[in-house]
């Protein structure tokens, strides 16, 4: 299932080209931050490490939630069965949209999500498209699968590449802003 005007900008068999220009390390922290999490460290650090690397103009928002309100919703968050309660227990929490809950969850486990951002949307070819939960569960993440599993590489590994593509074919601001 592909959402209207999706279409990968490059060609499929360039995703290893384009994740590899992806810059080096610059998610490491958040993957190891998301590896804690999964270890059971519900803690603020690990939550603000992955926020910096999606947003950082988000880490103040991010400042009004209690310790006990973050614990709790990245506690809640990994014990979800299904994706929509995962994302909805982390939209509860001040400064995470759907783009942001995206980003902790594929943080966390990127065998089981992806991130969605504008510039993944562009690379898709569809950068007006909506972000909220409802597009990611219903078209976006599919349609990454989708392409993934055809091109025999990680949702992970789409996800750098469709970043790096729209980061060197776009006037958009780069690194700092995931």
């Amino acid at each position: 299932m592909t959402f209207q005007g999706s279409r990968l900008m490059f060609p499929q068999d360039e995703i290893g080209h384009w994740a590899a220009r992806y810059p080096q390390g610059w998610d490491e922290p958040a993957l190891e931050a998301g590896s804690n999490i999964r270890d059971g460290d519900y803690s603020r650090e690990n939550l603000e490490i992955i926020v910096r690397w999606k947003s950082e103009r988000r880490v103040a928002l991010i400042a009004e939630n209690s310790d006990a309100e973050i614990s709790e919703a990245l506690q809640l968050a990994r014990q979800a069965q299904e994706p929509r309660n995962a994302f909805a227990v982390l939209m509860g929490l001040r400064g995470v949209g759907t783009p942001m809950a995206s980003a902790i969850l594929t943080a966390t486990d990127q065998e089981k999500y992806t991130v969605i951002d504008y510039r993944a949307l562009e690379a898709l070819g569809a950068p007006e498209s909506d972000t909220n939960l409802g597009f990611y569960l219903r078209y976006y993440f599919p349609e990454c699968k989708r392409l993934a599993s055809e091109a025999n590489v990680s949702l992970r590994m789409l996800d750098r590449a469709l970043w790096s593509w729209s980061n060197e074919n776009t006037n958009a601001p780069a690194v700092g802003q995931r």
